[in-house]
């Protein structure tokens, strides 16, 4: 009965279907209580060009879901009672936290800069190593995919392993016109295990791998895969400073939020001391018994 109802009742609503005027106003859709559901609050909560059928399914959910919540919150109200003591002393818990949360976005946002100075972030790095630990390895190279039958392949394998600028861009050619897969990384720090994901092959120790292993070539019925590993971190060891950066950053950036909402707070403090707008009683000893 009550689906049938609802879903008369959305009908009406992408239909702009109108009852009789009633005190509560044409642009009504329920009223449960007292408490009543529009028009334009259900219309809100649909796509634009949302298919009518889906229009229908969306309003008829939201209508039900409407009602139910204003009958559990009512039923809530006569079980509980609208003056609780804990559920208000909540409710201002939350609104304060609220309002404090958003005057302290806000103070931040407007008033702390959001970039940090390279000689800062290199500044915390040398002063906290142990927060960059590493938790795997990471590697730097040269990665290339490419089909085991691409023409210049075998005169690619040969030089893969050298680094040199022209060497370089002898494969960054080939990898143009016939790789699948291409990625320098000379320049900056990857996971290895992210790396090693893209080739075939097993490796249960990476971090003993890659103390005896520099070159990679790996071969399937399809494809070839060359990794050339410049350099490497092991897990456990600090992370280079170029890898750790985006932490760095997260870090400090969180460090002075702390010590400007502190500073902040201290002000607001001192600020109404002055102004007399704190006043401090002498303690009273309590009354004995």
């Amino acid at each position: 009965m009550m689906r049938t109802i609802v879903f008369f009742l959305a009908v009406c609503l992408l239909h702009a279907c109108r009852r009789p005027p009633e005190t509560v106003g044409s642009d009504v859709v329920v009223k449960v209580n007292g408490q009543t559901l529009t028009r334009s609050e259900v219309e809100y909560f649909i796509p634009n060009g949302t298919p009518h059928a889906d229009s229908l399914l969306i309003a008829e959910h939201y209508v039900t879901k409407w009602v139910k919540d204003q009958l559990t919150y009512e039923a809530a109200k006569r079980n509980i009672g609208n003056g609780d003591a804990d559920i208000n002393r909540l409710v201002e818990e939350y609104r304060r936290s609220l309002l404090t949360h958003r005057y302290q976005e806000n103070l931040i946002r407007t008033r702390l800069a959001s970039e940090i100075p390279e000689e800062e972030k290199q500044v915390f790095y040398r002063e906290n190593p142990k927060k960059f630990i590493l938790s795997g390895d990471v590697i730097r190279g040269l990665f290339l995919m490419a089909p085991v039958d691409a023409p210049g392949l075998e005169d690619i394998r040969k030089k893969y392993r050298r680094s040199e600028l022209d060497v370089v861009e002898e494969i960054e050619k080939f990898s143009i016109q016939n790789a699948v897969m291409y990625e320098y990384f000379y320049d900056r720090w990857v996971d290895f295990d992210k790396m090693l994901s893209k080739i075939p092959v097993s490796v249960p120790n990476t971090s003993q791998y890659l103390k005896t292993k520099q070159f990679i070539e790996v071969s399937d019925s399809l494809y070839c895969y060359l990794l050339n590993i410049s350099e490497y971190v092991l897990s456990g060891n600090v992370a280079p400073y170029e890898y750790a950066v985006p932490q760095i950053r997260e870090l400090v950036i969180n460090k002075k939020k702390i010590e400007f909402l502190k500073n902040t707070e201290d002000e607001l403090y001192r600020d109404a001391v002055r102004k007399g707008q704190v006043v401090f009683y002498a303690n009273q000893e309590p009354d004995a018994k």
